[in-house]
């Protein structure tokens, strides 16, 4: 799997009838490992071991309605109210983060309703305030304090 420009960690990792899978610490279970969730479980252990962010709070790969379509979200995340904090979208790799992943991700925050919006693609990140109607986005130097 690619290098990422976040912190090492050692995940779990097994094959099995052909395939590999990695351990979702949120899940508690091994998915298919991809190059978005090899992105993804090491974005999500950025958060919780460098960031402090609560693990108890984290959502994976949930279900969201758009438009009358079923979409997912991979990580949101949410404040100690219980009502969404941060939703991130999580890209190989390999994938430019483009207006195409910053628009996808925005489209979902119309129905998650999160105050802040990530997206990486394991090399780059980024993070901004959510866009209140009428207002510009205030992209953020660093990933906000969870209080």
């Amino acid at each position: 799997m690619t290098q990422l420009n976040l912190p090492a960690y050692n995940p779990s990792i097994k094959r099995e009838q052909g395939k590999v899978y990695i351990f979702d610490n949120i899940r508690k279970k091994y998915v298919v490992l991809t190059q978005e969730e090899w992105v993804r479980q090491h974005f999500v252990n950025y958060l919780i071991q460098e960031l402090k962010y609560p693990k108890s709070l984290f959502r994976i790969e949930g279900s969201i309605s758009y438009n009358r379509l079923q979409k997912r979200s991979d990580i949101l995340i949410y404040n100690r109210q219980g009502k969404p904090w941060m939703l991130i979208e999580c890209k190989s790799p390999d994938i430019k983060l483009s207006q195409r992943a910053f628009n996808q991700v925005a489209v979902y925050n119309m129905t998650i309703g999160a105050e802040f919006i990530a997206v990486t693609n394991g090399m780059i990140h980024y993070c901004y305030v959510a866009l209140k109607q009428g207002s510009d986005i205030k992209f953020l130097d660093e990933f906000p304090q969870f209080l």
